[in-house]
């Protein structure tokens, strides 16, 4: 049993770093087809994510969202739903958020910063609930449900920023809200730079949202449901309860992403001012391997190539697209894990065992009995391809 568990560590860990390896080495083979060199390329990278003026707190500062929305997919993952919607509601939690902090005057930044936080979970709480209430009550699929309301978030921001809208700064020459009251400014973490304390608040969600999935009565519901649907049913969990809640927790940490970003460094919102930060976070989530302590660490480092991508492609002209590259090779190795255990030649790890129910049945036996299972039956779970 030890020699399995370390097993399963080792291939926690190997996996994701064997990805990643392989997206860097398509994306040298891109950049020698460009005609430049790919160790001056990825030099510059680095450069631009660590060691330049102010590069790490830039860098940190990228980090925030992706830790808020890497956790937003990773839960959907563990109840085997696929939130691409985390981009639309990452939009309602920044109108949410800011409509509270202009629009709110005379309160202390203590109760403003709060409540306009509050907001931006609430606005993104409600848009994911939406994708789940459909897909509990009619089946429609999440993937699709959520790439429609991504446009409808698009549009209804632009309409509420755009040509004299209900959020409209009348004042300004280009479309966007007004700038935020002070009080509900997210304090500076360091100064001379823009890193402020929603680090602090992004490191919290992280053993928060851990904690929720594995110590909860909620969480054994959302990864009962995404080991199997049926037999979570027949233990007397309502799935579709469960569909909805997991889609508005999803949407809720979306949409406090989305809240931070204004609150803590735009303090205004312009018509258009997230450039894929939430489908990014799928790739995030898919590199942790739906894992809330690994989020950390692959938030970081997909923050660390988005800070950098600008110096490189000033430094070297290789065009900061090639982070792009990076990502999709990552997603790909990461959801075919099979294939890179056929190219590097890797052990499968086999199953842990199973232990059944009892007579009573699921919903006689233990949460423990109920867990295992369902994880003996058959599955159609996300969880099959690594997340």
């Amino acid at each position: 049993m030890r020699a399995l568990a370390s097993r399963r560590v080792r291939d926690a860990v190997l996996l994701p770093a064997i990805s990643l390896v392989c997206g860097f080495a398509v994306a040298a083979v891109a950049v020698v087809l460009s005609g430049a060199n790919p160790i001056d390329a990825f030099g510059a990278l680095f450069q631009g994510a660590f060691t330049n003026r102010n590069a790490l707190p830039e860098t940190l500062v990228a980090t925030i969202p992706y830790v808020f929305l890497g956790l937003a997919v990773a839960v959907g993952f563990r109840a085997g739903l696929f939130n691409i919607g985390a981009e639309g509601q990452f939009y309602l939690g920044a109108v949410f958020g800011v409509f509270v902090g202009f629009h709110l005057h005379g309160l202390p930044g203590v109760a403003h910063i709060p409540l306009a936080i509050l907001a931006g979970m609430l606005g993104g709480f409600l848009w994911g609930a939406i994708p789940g209430i459909l897909k509990a009550r009619f089946g429609a699929h999440e993937v699709i449900t959520t790439i429609m309301l991504n446009y409808v978030a698009y549009l209804l921001t632009d309409w509420l920023i755009n040509n004299k809208g209900p959020l409209a700064d009348v004042h300004a020459s280009a479309p966007k809200t007004p700038y935020i009251d002070i009080t509900a400014q997210i304090p500076i973490l360091l100064t001379g730079t823009r890193l402020h304390v929603g680090l602090l608040l992004a490191i919290v969600a992280v053993p928060a949202v851990w904690f929720l999935l594995e110590r909860t009565t909620v969480g054994f519901r959302i990864r009962v449901v995404g080991l199997n649907a049926t037999a979570a049913r027949a233990s007397g969990i309502s799935v579709a309860g469960t569909l909805v809640l997991v889609m508005g927790i999803s949407g809720a940490l979306s949409g406090l992403a989305g809240a931070d970003e204004i609150l803590g460094v735009s303090h205004f919102m312009p018509a258009s001012f997230s450039i894929g930060y939430g489908f990014d976070a799928i790739a995030v989530a898919l590199l942790a391997r739906s894992n809330p302590w690994a989020i950390a660490p692959a938030a970081f480092l997909f923050g660390a190539m988005r800070s950098g991508a600008g110096f490189m492609q000033l430094e070297t002209q290789v065009s900061s697209d090639l982070i792009s590259i990076v990502q999709a090779t990552v997603i790909i190795f990461v959801a075919a894990p099979l294939l890179v255990r056929w190219i590097f030649r890797l052990r499968e790890t086999p199953s842990a065992p199973v232990s059944i129910a009892g007579a009573g049945g699921l919903a006689g036996g233990s949460p423990a009995s109920a867990a295992s299972a369902a994880s003996a039956a058959p599955t159609t779970s996300l969880e099959d391809t690594g997340t």
